[in-house]
C-alpha cells in the first residue's frame, strides 16, 4: 500500500459529489463564496458506466457508484492531476482519504478494473503496478464485479422505471403524492438545479423525480443561451476510454423543448446570489442521502416536498438552512402545505434574516411600521376590568391606589378577538365576542397578573385593527403586552423568578377559539410568545372551537332598560321584585353609588343605585376616589342585588352585596359616602349597619368627613341648643312632580341686577344661520313662548343631527332663572353677553322634606302637583322655606330636576301654616318612616305632621281612599334583613 503523498504537486480539497465509479467532483479549501472545483477521475481505473437515457446500467454500475460515494463523499482528500486526455477534456489524477490511496480500495473490493495504458505514453496511474496486483487479488477472491456466483451479473443491474432513463411523462405525480404523502422516503440526490430544486432518485424504486423545496424559492441560475444547450441524444462519455460524465443530464420536457425553440439566443445571467444558493445546496445533499417528505403537487404536476438531511446525530431541514442563510426567501403558497410548525420557523427565520440583511436581504428596506418595542415595562397587579376577549385593565400594584396611572389598560399582544360593538352606534357585537369577553371575565377579574408589555402601535382613531400607519393627526397609541396569570398557590416572588410567570392569557383564548393570531408583516413587532399562539390557534382550528366552528354562537337577547322610558322601566320592577335577590354582573361604574348591571336570569341591565346612600358627585372632592374603589371591589363581579324601587329618572335602587359584604357599607366606613335621611330607610336592608359605617368614618374623619366637627352635630343637646337652621324667603316659580318645586330667593339683589342687565341688552335681530351655533350646556338668551319675555336659559337638547338647518328647528331650553323648560325656535335664541351669563342660575330646586309625594307617573301624582301649584303658584305669594338637608349628589344643574336639591319645611307667609302638612291633610303625600337614629329633632318634626296623616287616613282621602298604602307597600317590600347579611 501507498504512504501518504508528500505535499509537493498535491493539493487539498473537499469531495462535493461522486459522479460514477471511478470520478469524483473535488472543490478547493478555499474561503471564496464558490471555491474552485475539478473533476478527477481515477487514473486508469474504467469503473462499469451507468444507465443513460433509454438504456441500462452496465452489471454492478450502481454499485461501484455507491461504494465509492459512501467511500468518499463530503470529506477531505490529497489529490493529483496525473494526466489530462485533451480530446476529452478530462484530468485523471490520484486522490488519497488520509493515507489510503482511493483507487486501491476501488479496485481490491472489485468496482473497477485497470486498464494498462492509455493511447498516449504516460497516460497511466504512477500506482499502476499495485493496481494491477490488487485486481488480480479481487479476481482471485471473486469480490465484486468478478464474483462467481452465477446469476449475480444479472441481477446487479437495476431495474429502472422510466423516470430514470429520460422519460418523464410516465410519471404518475398525483399518485405518488397520494401513496406517500407525510411519508418520510429514502432518496439519493443526483442533482441541484438551483438551491431550491432538486433531482433525486427515490430508493428503493429508482423513481428519478424533480422535487421543488416547499416553501421556498432561491435566486434563479437563469439560462444559458440555446444554441449551447446540449441535444438528448448527446454522448457525454467517451467509449474508448469507458468513463461517463460527471453529470447526467434529465431529459427536456415538452414545455422546455417548446420554450428552447422560441427562446432568443440570449444568455440570462443567474440572479444574484443564485451560484452562491445553489453551491449551498450541492455542498450539503448533492450525492448524499436524504429523506424527502412530500407536502404536495403544483398545477403542472411538480411535486413539492421537503427536504432534511443528516447533520452528524440530527437531521437538518434544508428549508430552514436556505433561508437562515439569506439564500431563499418564503413562499407563501407551497408554504401553506405544510404543517403550521415548519412554516412559523420558516416565516421566523426568513425575518431574522431580513433584520441581518443577509445575502438576497442586503439590500432590503424594510417597510414602514406603526409599530414600536417596549422594553423593560413589567409589572404586577389585579385585573380590575375586561373590556373585550383582547383587551383588559390592570391595576398596578406599584401605583397608590386612586392614582390615575394605577389602572393601565393592556391590549393582548398579536391576538384579535371579536369587536364588542358600539350601542351608541347601534353596532352590535361579533359572534363570539360576548362568549370571549365572558371568559376572560370568569378566570381573570380581582385576580393577580403578571404583564410584560412588548409594544405600542398607532391606530386610528376609530381602528384597532393592524394595518397601514395611520394618519398622526386623527389616531391613537394602543399598548400591548403578554399577561400571565399567577398560578394557584404560587406566590408573586416564585411566580416572577421563574421563566414561566404563569398561564399565558392571550394562548389561553386562543385555544378556546375566541380569537385569531394577528398575521403580522414584516418588521413589526410582535408577541414574544408568537409561535405558542400560533400552536394554539392551530389546536383550536382543528377542534373547531369557537369562532372556528361551523356552529351559529349562542345568541342573547339583552334588554337594556338603561335606555328604554321610565315607564317600562316602572313595568319592570314587579319582575324584578318576584325573587328576593338576584344574581347580576356588575357591567360599568358610573359613580360611586351607581351602576349598570346585567342580570342573566332576567336578561336585562338596569342602572343601579344604592337606598338612601350618595357618593360625592362629578368633579366634587373624593369622587374620583369613590369611582376607584367600586371599580376595584365590583366592576364585572358577580354580586347579589334585592331592589326595592326605582325612582324618577328609571334608576332601580336597593342594596348590593359581594361575597356578603354589603357594598355600601364598604363606601360609608372608607369616609366615601353618606346616607342620605331624606331616603326612606325603612326597607333598607343592614340599615343599622349603614348608620354605624358612617358613624365610624365620621369619628375617624376619613375623606369627606376629614373637616367634620363632631361639636356642631346636633345628638343628644335640648332643642334650645339644637343649631340654628337657616331659613330663606322664596316665591315659586315652578311646579315639578313627586313634591319638588324651583324657587326665587325675595329681595336678592342678584335678581333685580340680572333683570336690570335683561333690560337694557339691545335685542338683534335673529342671527344667520351658521353664525350662531348653541350646543348642549351652552348659556344663551330665549324668548319665553307665553309673555315674549327675554330670559338666560340652557340649551338642554339641540335639533337631531346637531347644525341648524333651518330658523324653524327646534331646541330645548332650560330657564336658568325660573326653572321652567319648554321647545323654542332657532328665531327665538340669541347669543348671552358673558356678563350676563356669569352669574349663577336663580332658580333653586327644592323638595318637600319628611314627606313622600307620588310622582307624575303615580296614582295622584298629577293631583298632588297640581294642588302645591295652587297653593304656592297665585299672586306671588312669599314663603319661609327653612332647609332641613342639601342632597348634592346631582351634581351641577344640566335641566329641569337636576342639581343640588334643598330639603324644605315650606310655610306660607301669611297664613303661617305647613305645606308639607296640608300635602299629608289632603292625602296627596305620606310621611316618611321613623328610624331607630334618627335625632331628636327629627322624631319632634314627623310627630307633629303625623295628625295631619291620620285625619288624611281616616277621611280616606285620595291616596288612602283605598286604605292604609302602607300595608301595600310592606307585602311589595323585601322584608327586614337580620344583621350581616
Amino acid at each position: 500500500m501507498a504512504s501518504a503523498p508528500a505535499t509537493a504537486g498535491w493539493l487539498r480539497g473537499k469531495v462535493k459529489a461522486v459522479p460514477s465509479g471511478d470520478s469524483l467532483v473535488i472543490m478547493g479549501n478555499t474561503k471564496a463564496a464558490i471555491p474552485p472545483e475539478k473533476t478527477i477521475t481515477l487514473s486508469s481505473l474504467i469503473a462499469p458506466r451507468l444507465a443513460r437515457r433509454g438504456g441500462v446500467d452496465e452489471p454492478f454500475a450502481w454499485e461501484s457508484r455507491e461504494f465509492l460515494r459512501n467511500l468518499c463523499i463530503g470529506k477531505e482528500v490529497t489529490f493529483r492531476v496525473d494526466y489530462i486526455v485533451p480530446s476529452i477534456g478530462r484530468e485523471f489524477g490520484t486522490v488519497f482519504l488520509g493515507d489510503k490511496n482511493v483507487a486501491y480500495s476501488v479496485v481490491s473490493e472489485g468496482w473497477a478494473k485497470v486498464r494498462e495504458q492509455g493511447q498516449q505514453k504516460g497516460e497511466a496511474s504512477p500506482y499502476l503496478v499495485e493496481l494491477q496486483h490488487l485486481e488480480e487479488q479481487a479476481k482471485q477472491q471473486g469480490v465484486g464485479r468478478w464474483t462467481k456466483d452465477p446469476g449475480a451479473s444479472e441481477l446487479a443491474v437495476r431495474n429502472l422505471p422510466p423516470s430514470a432513463i429520460g422519460d418523464p411523462s410516465n410519471l404518475d405525480a398525483m399518485g405518488l403524492l397520494a401513496a406517500n404523502k407525510g411519508k418520510p422516503m429514502q432518496g439519493i440526490v443526483e442533482q441541484a438545479r438551483d438551491g431550491s430544486t432538486v433531482r433525486v432518485y427515490l430508493l428503493p424504486t429508482f423513481q428519478f423525480v424533480q422535487v421543488f423545496v416547499a416553501g421556498i424559492q432561491s435566486p434563479s441560475m437563469g439560462r444559458r443561451p440555446v444554441s449551447d444547450a446540449i441535444p438528448e441524444n448527446e454522448v457525454a462519455a467517451d467509449d474508448t476510454s469507458g468513463e461517463i460524465a460527471g453529470e447526467t443530464r434529465p431529459p427536456l420536457t415538452s414545455a422546455q423543448r417548446l420554450a428552447a425553440s422560441s427562446a432568443s439566443l440570449a444568455e440570462v445571467a443567474p440572479d444574484p446570489f443564485g451560484r452562491e444558493a445553489k453551491h449551498f445546496t450541492e455542498t450539503r445533499i448533492l450525492n448524499r442521502d436524504v429523506r424527502i417528505v412530500l407536502e404536495g403537487v403544483d398545477k403542472f404536476s411538480n411535486l413539492i416536498g421537503s427536504v432534511y438531511y443528516p447533520d452528524g446525530d440530527t437531521a437538518k431541514d434544508l428549508a430552514l438552512e436556505l433561508v437562515q442563510n439569506g439564500f431563499a426567501k418564503y413562499v407563501e403558497w407551497s408554504a401553506n402545505m405544510m404543517e403550521d410548525d415548519a412554516k412559523r420557523r420558516l416565516k421566523a427565520a426568513e425575518l431574522q434574516a431580513k433584520k441581518d440583511r443577509l445575502r438576497i436581504w442586503t439590500n432590503y428596506v424594510p417597510p414602514a411600521s406603526n409599530s414600536k418595542a417596549i422594553h423593560d415595562q413589567n409589572f404586577t397587579g389585579k385585573v380590575v376590568e375586561v373590556v373585550s376577549g383582547d383587551c383588559i385593565v390592570v391595576a398596578d400594584d406599584a401605583a397608590p391606589f386612586g392614582s390615575p396611572l394605577a389602572e393601565r389598560r393592556v391590549n393582548l399582544s398579536s391576538i384579535r378577538a371579536p369587536k364588542m360593538g358600539n350601542p351608541r352606534r347601534d353596532e352590535k357585537p361579533a359572534p363570539y365576542a360576548r362568549e370571549a369577553k365572558e371568559f376572560l371575565r370568569t378566570r381573570l377579574i380581582g385576580n393577580q397578573v403578571n404583564v410584560s408589555m412588548e409594544y405600542s402601535r398607532k391606530v386610528g382613531a376609530a381602528d384597532g385593527s393592524n394595518g397601514a400607519v395611520p394618519n398622526p393627526s386623527d389616531s391613537r397609541v394602543m399598548d400591548f403586552g403578554s399577561v400571565f396569570l399567577v398560578k394557584s398557590g404560587a406566590d408573586d416572588n416564585s411566580s416572577a423568578s421563574t421563566n414561566q410567570p404563569g398561564m399565558n392569557v392571550a394562548e389561553m383564548v386562543v385555544s378556546r377559539g375566541f380569537a385569531t393570531v394577528v398575521r403580522h408583516r414584516d418588521f413589526e413587532e410582535r408577541s414574544n410568545h408568537y409561535d405558542a399562539l400560533l400552536a394554539a390557534e392551530s389546536r383550536a382550528i382543528n377542534s373547531r372551537k369557537g369562532i372556528h366552528s361551523a356552529k351559529d354562537p349562542p345568541v342573547m337577547h339583552i334588554t337594556d332598560l338603561t335606555t328604554a322610558s321610565i315607564k317600562k322601566s316602572r313595568d319592570f320592577l314587579p319582575f324584578l321584585q318576584r325573587t328576593r335577590r338576584h344574581t347580576a354582573v356588575v357591567e360599568y361604574v358610573l359613580s360611586g353609588h351607581r351602576f349598570k348591571l346585567l342580570i342573566p336570569k332576567e336578561t336585562c341591565t338596569i342602572a343601579f343605585s344604592f337606598s338612601g346612600v350618595r357618593c360625592p358627585g362629578r368633579e366634587e372632592p373624593f369622587s374620583d376616589d369613590a369611582i376607584a374603589l367600586m371599580r376595584r371591589k365590583i366592576l364585572q363581579r358577580d354580586v347579589e342585588i334585592e331592589i326595592e324601587t326605582v325612582d324618577r329618572t328609571g334608576t332601580f335602587l336597593g342594596s348590593l352585596w359581594e361575597s356578603r359584604t354589603n357594598m355600601a357599607v364598604t363606601l360609608l366606613e372608607t369616609g366615601l359616602a353618606r346616607l342620605q335621611s331624606s331616603f326612606g330607610s325603612d326597607k333598607i336592608p343592614d340599615a343599622h349597619l349603614l348608620a354605624q359605617a358612617e358613624e365610624s368614618a365620621k369619628h375617624q374623619k376619613l375623606k369627606i368627613w376629614e373637616n367634620y366637627d363632631e361639636t356642631k352635630e346636633v345628638s343628644n343637646v335640648s332643642s334650645a341648643e339644637a343649631k340654628q337652621k337657616e331659613v330663606l324667603k322664596v316665591v315659586v316659580t315652578e311646579v315639578l312632580g313627586g313634591g319638588k318645586f324651583y324657587v326665587q330667593t325675595v329681595a336678592d339683589q342678584k335678581v333685580s341686577a340680572i333683570q336690570h342687565q335683561l333690560a337694557a341688552l339691545n335685542i338683534k335681530e335673529a342671527p344667520v344661520l351658521g353664525s350662531f351655533n348653541p350646543a348642549k350646556g351652552d348659556l344663551v338668551l330665549a324668548q319665553f313662548s307665553i309673555d315674549n319675555s327675554w330670559n338666560r336659559a340652557m340649551i338642554v337638547n339641540g335639533p337631531r343631527g346637531g347644525a341648524v338647518q333651518s330658523p324653524n328647528d327646534k331646541f330645548e331650553v332650560f330657564y336658568i332663572d325660573y326653572g321652567n323648560q319648554e321647545f323654542v325656535p332657532y328665531s327665538r335664541l340669541r347669543p348671552l353677553d358673558p356678563s350676563v351669563s356669569a352669574a349663577p342660575g336663580l332658580a333653586q330646586l327644592c323638595s318637600l322634606a319628611y314627606i313622600k309625594v307620588p310622582n307624575l307617573e303615580d296614582d295622584f301624582g298629577l293631583e298632588a302637583a297640581e294642588y302645591l301649584s295652587e297653593c304656592t303658584m297665585n299672586n306671588s305669594k312669599e314663603f319661609r322655606a327653612m332647609i332641613e338637608e342639601r342632597d348634592t349628589s346631582g351634581g351641577k344643574p344640566r335641566g329641569q330636576g337636576s342639581g343640588t336639591i334643598l330639603m324644605v319645611t315650606l310655610v306660607d307667609v301669611e297664613g303661617e301654616f305647613s305645606i308639607n302638612a296640608a300635602m299629608l291633610q289632603e292625602g296627596l303625600a305620606r310621611l316618611e318612616r321613623k328610624k331607630r337614629w334618627d335625632t331628636r329633632e327629627r322624631k319632634a318634626a314627623l310627630d307633629n305632621l303625623e295628625e295631619f296623616q291620620e285625619k288624611a287616613k281616616k277621611e280616606r282621602l285620595n291616596i288612602w281612599q283605598h286604605g292604609d298604602v302602607e300595608s301595600d307597600d310592606e307585602e311589595l317590600a323585601p322584608p327586614k334583613k337580620t344583621a350581616g347579611r
